[in-house]
């Protein structure tokens, strides 16, 4: 059986207050593609379909035509569980008319240990779906007060269904939360992560150990945006299909291309997504970076993040980068952090209380890079408070 694994889709983001929906009618289209060619019997997409619980229309109505492409154009069978950004009861709505259209979509946690069943020349592979639940839900299904961590619930559920598998047919997991493992010595290994994730829970609690699906013969994640294995090869996160922050510029998207053999047997390989933009960070003094020889190098029309290396402030940075990258959204210079439009000499709500010799203090640290020491202090407040007794006069 050939299986297309993929996830964290979040359609519908909005990333630096750009909606993103037109990239991703780009993106889904080359998926379309993706699927064309390699001709899977099956495509699994493991969480976070929506980037919010209540989607805007366009979002509504790309996943529409998508869904739509995949089962009436292609004949691909889908299945589909909630993330932790989906609604389970908008992801679950009318799923049991879907079903003999061939798209299984699991919204609310429940039923997991019925897997869907699909066949190939080999027999049946199953496939146990199991939508993001808070550990209370799970609690509350198994009737367990020890259940209390992601952890916790995690055990619950792959031993439930452990209970009832067939060992001697092929079996699937389908979920979405954050797989760790510990290596020999101990020590927790660290899961490569990205600044767009939404924890999902506070203190760690939000791990789960890999061990409990060694069971599988094969293990689609979603929530965790950058492709990667968790331990072994056949249990893996496919990524999302598009970056969706800076700190994910050096991520290479793709889908997840599995080959399941008549034993269990999987194969791994990847079909890269290229994107419409790019995310990508450029790096150096303002004066270069506006360059022919430098801008001609990539698309200007990517989405970028300009770190400034200049030692001095520079005018109207954000203006002659943007004549040059018209989709510019942040710039940083020297650890100095601004959205792209952004008047860092402005005052927000936040800092109208404060007192202005302070602000004026952060001000000049700010622009110059030097301290603004005691005796320039000093002098500020005389001066202030000279020009407070001539307004007064007046």
């Amino acid at each position: 059986m050939k299986i297309i694994h993929t996830g964290d889709w979040h359609i519908g983001k909005i990333v630096h207050n750009i909606h993103m929906t037109d990239d991703q009618r780009y993106i889904m289209e080359r998926f379309m593609d993706i699927l064309e060619r390699e001709k899977p019997d099956v495509v699994i997409i493991a969480g976070d379909i929506y980037d919010r619980s209540i989607p805007p229309v366009e979002a509504v109505e790309l996943l529409d035509e998508v869904l739509s492409g995949m089962l009436k154009k292609l004949g691909v069978k889908v299945i589909a569980a909630a993330g932790n950004h989906d609604s389970p009861d908008r992801i679950n709505f009318a799923s049991s008319i879907l079903v003999d259209k061939g798209l299984y979509m699991r919204g609310r946690f429940e039923n997991i240990t019925n897997p869907v069943s699909l066949e190939d020349e080999h027999g049946r592979v199953n496939f146990y779906v199991v939508p993001y639940a808070e550990p209370a839900v799970v609690r509350s299904y198994f009737d367990r007060e020890d259940i209390k961590s992601h952890d916790d619930a995690m055990k619950a559920v792959t031993q439930a269904i452990y209970e009832s598998m067939d060992k001697n047919e092929r079996n699937v997991f389908v979920g979405h939360g954050f797989v760790t493992y510990t290596s020999g010595d101990g020590k927790e290994e660290e899961a490569l992560t990205s600044d767009s994730e939404r924890p999902l829970s506070i203190g760690g609690s939000e791990h789960v150990d890999v061990s409990y699906f060694e069971g599988f013969d094969y293990v689609a994640l979603g929530h965790l945006h950058r492709a990667q294995r968790v331990k072994f090869e056949n249990i893996r996160y496919s990524g999302s299909i598009m970056k969706y922050s800076f700190s994910e510029h050096m991520h290479k998207k793709s889908v997840t291309c599995i080959e399941m053999e008549e034993k269990g047997e999987t194969s791994v390989s990847f079909a890269d997504m290229e994107p419409l933009r790019d995310m990508r960070v450029i790096k150096g003094r303002l004066e270069d970076l506006i360059k022919s020889e430098i801008y001609s190098l990539g698309n200007v029309d990517d989405y970028i993040m300009a770190v400034l290396t200049d030692r001095q402030e520079v005018y109207d940075a954000i203006g002659k980068l943007r004549a040059v990258y018209p989709n510019i959204l942040k710039i940083e210079m020297e650890g100095i952090e601004r959205e792209a439009g952004e008047d860092r000499s402005s005052a927000a709500d936040e800092f109208v209380k404060r007192d202005p010799i302070e602000l004026f203090c952060e001000f000049y640290e700010n622009i110059s890079g030097k301290p603004f020491d005691h005796e320039k202090r000093d002098e500020l407040v005389e001066i202030t408070q000279a020009m407070d007794i001539e307004g007064r006069r007046l």
